[in-house]
């Protein structure tokens, strides 16, 4: 199943101006494969949000929010990586690994924190920290 739309207001001036009409062809899984890119990155932001939000802040929590992101941080780049072998590409098995024991370390982290009105500070950091780590893995290792 190929999904087909017409390409805005430049093909719209083409028809007019006698030319033929041009579409765009999204294949579906490159359209999932985005759909689950932006949920990684509303993940990404849930945590690191919560996070800087409460860098200046005197009581520093780790909030259902944050634990909400750590979850869609893997869920989202398991699927991420799932859609990789389907599409019958290879992904960087090892740099997934790395990602993966970062995601769970953060995540394990937040959940353990997460009914704490005061949390460990070094637990607080950790959860910033290594968030930024797998930042720092995902752009610079290639």
């Amino acid at each position: 199943m190929v999904l087909c739309v017409m390409a805005g207001p430049a093909m719209l001036s083409q028809h007019l101006s006698g030319q033929t009409w041009e579409t765009v062809v999204w294949n579906p899984m490159e359209l999932l494969r985005d759909i689950f890119v932006i949920l990684h990155l509303v993940g990404l932001a849930a945590i690191l949000g919560g996070f800087l939000e409460q860098w200046v802040s005197s009581s520093r929590r780790i909030t259902a929010v944050m634990v909400w992101g750590a979850r869609a941080q893997i869920v989202t780049g398991l699927a991420l990586v799932g859609l990789i072998y389907a599409n019958d590409g290879e992904p960087d098995n090892m740099k997934i690994a790395v990602k993966l024991v970062i995601a769970l370390g953060i995540a394990g982290l937040a959940e353990a924190n997460k009914k704490k009105d005061t949390p460990p500070a070094a637990a607080w950091w950790l959860v910033g920290l290594l968030t930024l780590v797998n930042i720092g893995v995902a752009v610079i290792w290639r």
